[in-house]
């Protein structure tokens, strides 16, 4: 007798693989050797259509068995009474399966063993090769278990074969509907109630740097499906490593799914009497309670995660030392400049001598020896590591010999430090992660900090050039040997799914030679500033990207331009003014689309806090002060308390006026361009920022109206589409400086150093446009109404900022609808006879010609003169009459009249 068989706890690849196998021994008999998952359960019993007889073990003589063909199966261990039939040297064994071999793993006469998504894959693949074809419920069946094993071919495990194997089942009649019904089902009570346990109870810990979530739940009663449970709560969670471990009844299921090349969860949960793939992986546990489980799983795991990180993958290039000569005043200054805590100290041929901390730094400018040199003091029994040294000797050299900072040395030349805070980093993990996307260790540089692949974000929210052209980045920056990282608001922008196509990359090393190197593989330009270390790429289309050198950066005195210095990536982060800023992808092919966070800018994305890096921040640079009010409005985030109590510290101390006026005018333009202007103004007031360009400002209910009324107009304006420029920002600024005398204008345009376009509008407009509006006003309490020529002559000296400003600033309707009419038909009104017309016409050129035009647009605004006729009438009649009666006049009484 052939028998088919499967695993114990059955699931729908089980069962399409043993209907497929039916094809391949129509004589066998098909079992399933223990239960089902509950999906197939429900499918076996509401599914008259396939109604098919499986039997189990008991129902047939296993005595007569003489070939056993097992699918999605080779273990002993998970085929249960069937392990004695396979060992029997009379049986013939065959074996389909995708799963890797274990210890308990049998050997068949005849092996089918293929890496793909599913074992249904790997039957559908042989139909193809023999010219099978199934009919329609076979390849509905089978595409049942295709679909689950692959989670719909969205699982990382999925491969090509996989999506070919679905076409194939789908051109031979497979139900998309009917495998829809069954593989997406809605959780029963108990299922809901399982899985609120299991999000209850997920804890994460971390092993050897890699962070594992551990959830658990207990349940007196079984509920099937618990794999569908634990896919729903790593996708929650969002959760890259993640065991499931379930008392139900007297079993204790324990359900392991990875993402991670650092976990395999099959080899874990082997030494659970289970088994499965490095991604997925299942064990079921008798006679041991939950708890027991959970801590031998724990005790279990730091033998199988595996830590790919040794010292170059933790540390800091680009290194700050000093060489045995400097004084205790040179090291002070260097460890303040650049916040450091320990400084290698190197010998004239580069090799380091010693290390020095900042406490013995302190210690002896205490004493007054800021003149001796770092030799006397340094530490010089201190241990170096190489490059491919391992994470436990780095622990040994920092715990046992209590050192800071580790130097990594090759060579003899100092290439890296790994601090204290490094490893700390690594081993404990980082908890900044966002609720959102994937996160991976990145087995290259950067380890210590919390890490997520932006490979699926770059892939469905940038077009397909974009994606490119930072692949592209990547490849260039490999061929040159250094790394390139996307850095700024583009890559935040990224996480909160914002569109944004303003691409900043920094490399470490030479920013301007990348640039060149990159602009020669896509035939593009660059632009060079030599003195900065940047460039930008510029594209025939007009795209640029803008490179830079990492770099460091420090501040002589407060609110001062800042010193630039080259250094690592991290450091270049450091000077980054908030914490969400920070947050860097790296580009090279190796870690393409990872991001690296070393100041939580993750985190504070998921709490939508605006936070600084330190606590100098305003007072070395107080353009953060209105920037962190900019995108705390465009974000809709809160300022973080600490960082809050830091910007008024920073205003009590009147450090922005030490700030150049052009600084806070680019800060002021970028909010007043923002979407939202009133409650960005009214955080700038209660920082006191308002009262900084002008103590006179007022920020008041009148201004607020007239605020919200410029943005009316300028939506209306921008609505109409008439081509004309307009400076949607001076507007508002106009709105804000409203009530300033002349000389608080001019004081306030002087300190913001303003373009004469932009001065001509506040200085001599802003006042203007109040007599003007008094003037309207007169007419109105007179209801008079002005002609269309009075009001093209009101208007047309002044610009559409200043007109819009007009629209906010009155609160008359009439008013408005002047403007109005000014802008969208008066403005427009061109007289339709020119110069040439006069000169035929006999008229000479001169100041008169002016005058005839004038009279000429008012007939036409006023509705007198329509066509090129009624003009040349007009001329004919006002000009060339008069002056032929003036002639006539002239000849008849040559004599002067007297008055």
């Amino acid at each position: 007798m052939d028998v088919i068989a499967t695993h114990i706890n059955a699931d729908f690849d089980c069962l399409g693989s043993m209907i497929a196998a039916k094809r391949l021994y129509p004589d066998a008999v098909l079992v399933f050797p223990g239960g089902q998952e509950r999906g197939l359960r429900h499918f076996l019993l509401d599914s008259s259509l396939y109604a098919y007889d499986i039997k189990r073990p008991k129902d047939i003589d296993l005595k007569a068995v003489k070939r056993l063909i097992l699918v999605d199966v080779r273990s002993a261990q998970r085929i249960g009474p069937l392990a004695d039939v396979a060992r029997r040297p009379d049986v013939e064994l065959h074996i389909y399966d995708h799963h890797p071999a274990d210890e308990y793993s049998l050997k068949g006469a005849l092996e089918v063993i293929r890496d793909v998504g599913a074992t249904t894959t790997i039957l559908t693949q042989l139909f193809i090769e023999r010219g099978i074809v199934p009919n329609a419920d076979e390849a509905t069946m089978m595409m049942l278990g295709l679909f689950e094993d692959t989670g719909h071919l969205l699982f990382s495990s999925s491969t090509p074969d996989d999506f070919r194997a679905a076409a194939y089942l789908l051109e031979h009649g497979a139900n998309l509907n009917m495998v829809a019904d069954f593989l997406v089902r809605e959780m029963s009570p108990e299922q809901v109630e399982l899985l609120n346990d299991l999000l209850k109870s997920t804890e994460l810990i971390n092993i050897n740097g890699v962070e594992i979530a551990l959830a658990s739940a207990s349940t007196d009663s079984y509920s099937g499906d618990i794999s569908t449970l634990v896919h729903k709560l790593k996708d929650i969670e969002n959760l890259n490593i993640l065991i499931a471990v379930v008392r139900m009844e007297d079993r204790v299921f324990i359900i392991a799914r990875s993402r991670l090349p650092q976990l395999h969860v099959g080899e874990l949960l082997r030494a659970f009497g289970g088994g499965g793939h490095a991604f997925a992986a299942s064990a079921t546990v008798r006679d041991k309670p939950l708890a027991q489980v959970l801590t031998e799983i724990e005790q279990y795991l730091p033998r199988f995660v595996q830590s790919h990180c040794d010292a170059q993958h933790l540390m800091s290039r680009s290194v700050k030392s000093l060489p045995l000569t400097a004084s205790i005043q040179d090291a002070r200054d260097l460890m303040t400049r650049y916040n450091f805590n320990a400084l290698p100290i190197l010998h004239g041929d580069g090799q380091v001598a010693g290390i020095l901390t900042r406490q013995l730094v302190e210690k002896a400018a205490h004493h007054r020896l800021h003149k001796i040199p770092v030799a006397e003091v340094m530490n010089s029994d201190f241990e170096q590591v190489a490059p491919t040294s391992s994470l436990q000797e780095l622990q040994r050299v920092i715990v046992e010999h209590q050192q800071r900072s580790v130097p990594v040395v090759e060579k003899g030349t100092l290439v890296g430090v790994v601090t204290r805070t490094d490893l700390l980093r690594y081993m404990l993990g980082n908890t900044s992660a966002t609720e959102e996307g994937e996160r991976q260790q990145l087995e290259r540089r950067g380890l210590q900090t919390r890490r997520r692949n932006l490979d699926r974000y770059i892939t469905t929210q940038l077009p397909a050039q974009v994606r490119k052209l930072l692949q592209q980045l990547g490849v260039v920056a490999d061929e040159l040997g250094i790394r390139a990282y996307l850095v700024g608001g583009f890559v935040r922008d990224l996480l909160l799914r914002q569109k944004n196509l303003d691409i900043d990359v920094v490399v470490e090393g030479d920013g301007i030679a990348f640039a060149r190197a990159f602009a020669a593989k896509v035939s593009s330009r660059v632009r060079e500033h030599a003195k900065f270390g940047t460039a930008v790429i510029i594209f025939p289309d007009g795209f640029k990207i803008d490179v830079a050198s990492a770099r460091i950066e420090y501040y002589d005195s407060p609110a001062t331009l800042p010193r630039v210095e080259d250094a690592s990536i991290r450091h270049d982060l450091y000077r980054r003014d908030f914490t969400i800023n920070t947050l860097t992808v790296a580009l090279n092919p190796d870690n393409f689309g990872v991001v690296l966070d070393f100041y939580g800018g993750q985190r504070d994305l998921r709490d939508k806090s605006i936070r600084v890096l330190h606590n100098l921040s305003f007072i070395e640079d107080p353009t953060r002060l209105y920037r962190a009010v900019r995108f705390e409005q465009r974000l809709k985030f809160d300022i973080g308390r600490q960082t809050e109590r830091l910007m008024h510290s920073a205003v009590q101390l009147k450090m922005v006026r030490k700030v150049g006026g052009v600084r806070i005018f680019n800060e002021l333009k970028y909010i007043l361009s923002e979407a939202q202007i009133v409650p960005a103004l009214e955080r700038l007031n209660h920082f006191g920022l308002l009262k900084i360009i002008d103590s006179r400002i007022l920020f008041d209910v009148g201004v607020k109206k007239m605020l919200k009324a410029a943005d009316q107009a300028i939506n209306w304006f921008e609505l109409l589409y008439t081509g004309t420029p307009c400076r949607p920002w001076l507007v508002f600024l106009m709105c804000l400086l409203d009530r300033l005398p002349v000389a608080g204008l001019r004081k306030v345009s002087r300190w913001f150093a303003m373009r004469p376009n932009e001065k001509l509008v506040i200085v001599d407009e802003l006042p203007q446009m109040a007599g003007l509006a008094h003037k309207l006003s007169r007419l109105l309490r007179h209801q008079q109404q002005p002609t269309n020529s009075d009001l093209y002559h009101w208007f047309s000296p002044f610009t559409m900022e200043s007109l819009l400003y007009l629209m906010a600033r009155s609160e008359q309707e009439p008013v408005r609808q002047w403007v109005s009419l000014y802008m969208t038909d008066l403005r427009r009104e061109k007289v339709l006879i020119d110069g040439h017309d006069l000169v035929q016409l006999g008229l000479s050129p001169g100041p008169e010609f002016q005058r005839i035009f004038r009279h000429l647009l008012d007939g036409r605004l006023d509705g007198i003169l329509t066509t090129r006729a009624d003009e040349l009438g007009w001329v004919h009649e006002h000009v060339l009459g008069d002056r032929n009666q003036a002639d006539q006049n002239s000849s008849v009484d040559p004599e002067p009249q007297v008055n």
